[in-house]
Order: C-alpha cells, then structure tokens, then sequence
C-alpha cells in the first residue's frame, strides 16, 4: 500500500514539472550605429605669388666726372667758335683755360668768370682784385664766361708780339704752346709742356679737327727714342699706310716695320713713327 502511495506521488510530480512553461528570455538586438567614415576634404593651400624681385640698388657711389672733363664739355663749343671767328685753335684755348682757371674752380674763374687770368691793362669794366705776381692786382670781370673766352681770342689778335702764333698752322697745337712761352705769354719754363700734356691727355685736338675739317692735317711730332729723334704721324680719318707712304715718301713695307705692324689696319688717334 505504501509503496503504492509512493509511485501516485512521483508521477503526480512529474506531471507538474513538465507542465511548467518554460520562458526563454530572447537576447535584445543591440544595433550599434556607425557613423558614416567622414572624408577630410583636403582644404587648398593659398597659392601665393613669388613677390617680384625688387632690384637691387647699387650702394657704390659712381665715379664724380673728371672736372677737366666737365670743364671740356661746358667750354668746348665757345672755344670752337672762337676759332672760327679768330683762328686761335680750339686745343690751345681749352688747354689754357684749363690751366689758368683750375679747370673752372678758381677763385677768379668762379668770382669774377675770368677763366684766363687777364688783368685790368685799361679796363673799363667791372675788376676783382686777387693776389697773383704781386698783392691784390687788378683783374678783368666778365658778366659771364664767354666773355672772357672773346678777350682771349682779341688779346692774343690783337698784341704784336703774338703775331707769330698766327703765321702757324691751326692744328700746329705744339706750335702754338712753344710760341705762347717765347712771346711771353708765361714765365713759366714747363708751360708749353703743360697745354701738350693736356691737349693730349685729353684728344682736345679733335676740336681742332671739328672746326677744320677735311683741310685738318696734324703735324708729324718730333718723338725722341733711344736719343734718335723721330717724326710722327697722328692717324685721321681716311689715312691708310699707302696714303701716308706717299706723304712722307716712304713706303708700306718701312712704314709697318718701323711701328711693328702686322697688318695694314689704322686706327683713328694712333701715332705713327713716319720718319727715323
């Protein structure tokens, strides 16, 4: 009977435990969104145009002009046309202008545009008196400087003892310092190499030749080499060596043996030894 019992409450225990429901929580979808990859547009880099090079300025002062070579240019048409007019060669008056005024920068020449040292000797005119062979001696006084480059041409024109200058040729420059000095224009002994040195230093010779032209023929300078003395040609425009050959009656081959020439070519301003 127990046993009977027994077996009734086991398989009332089954019966209930299998009629039990069974609940199975379902796992909650976690859906993780993901934001869409964002593209980093590269931004554009302003393009800046290259500055312009700014020149450079050149810091080095340039070379002052040469004050002979001023004073040439500010004279060198005046003393032309005194040529013209009183046939005083352009060189000689330039020459001494140069030297006698300091090259436009003595006192006389500034004060008083007395650019050749001419004194009073008569002169109406207005005077500045300046120190020179003895204290405080009188001195002309132009109103303007051109004046004074006329009085040079009228006291070299009109004074006996300077006659002999113009029974020279005008492109005999040399001629012309050496007759200067003899006619005692200067005392001093060096003057006539003074007004060559210049003349030639600076080709003011071809004022000269401006003024004369076709009719200009410089002459043939004595040049002293190895004690011998030789006589020299200045070459102008349209010599060749057969012209010159001809003019002092020699010939091509000597004329190019004696100034080392390997060839027949000149050049304008070259000095030539045309006889030994």
């Amino acid at each position: 009977m127990k046993k009977l019992i027994l077996i009734l409450i086991l398989i009332t225990a089954f019966s209930c435990g299998s009629n039990k429901k069974v609940i199975t929580k379902k796992r909650q979808k976690t859906t993780v969104r993901t934001k869409p990859p964002v593209i980093s547009t590269p931004k554009p880099v302003p393009t800046t145009q290259p500055k312009p090079e700014t020149p450079t300025t050149n810091t080095t002062p340039s070379r002052n002009p040469d004050k002979v070579e001023a004073y040439i240019e500010d004279y060198s048409a005046i003393a032309m046309d005194e040529m013209k007019n009183y046939g005083v060669p352009a060189s000689i008056t330039l020459a001494q202008g140069i030297l006698e005024s300091g090259s436009g920068k003595g006192r006389l020449s500034v004060e008083a545009n007395n650019h050749f040292g001419i004194k009073c000797h008569g002169w109406t005119g207005d005077k500045i008196y300046h120190d020179d062979d003895a204290s405080q001696e009188c001195f002309r006084k132009y109103k303007d400087a051109k004046y004074s480059f006329r009085d040079h041409s009228l006291f070299l024109k009109d004074r006996k003892r300077y006659y002999k200058l113009f029974q020279l040729d005008p492109d005999d420059y040399e001629g012309w310092a050496k007759e200067l000095r003899q006619a005692g224009y200067a005392t001093d002994r060096k003057y006539p190499e003074k007004l060559i040195s210049l003349i030639e230093r600076y080709e003011l010779f071809k004022y000269d030749k401006m003024v004369l032209g076709a009719t200009y023929s410089p002459k043939p300078k004595p040049t002293n080499i190895n004690n011998t003395t030789v006589d020299t040609h200045i070459v102008v425009k349209g010599d060749t060596l057969y012209s010159l050959s001809k003019k002092y009656n020699t010939t091509v081959e000597l004329l190019k043996e004696m100034n080392k020439l390997t060839n027949n070519e000149l050049k304008i301003g070259q000095s030539l030894i045309v006889k030994l």
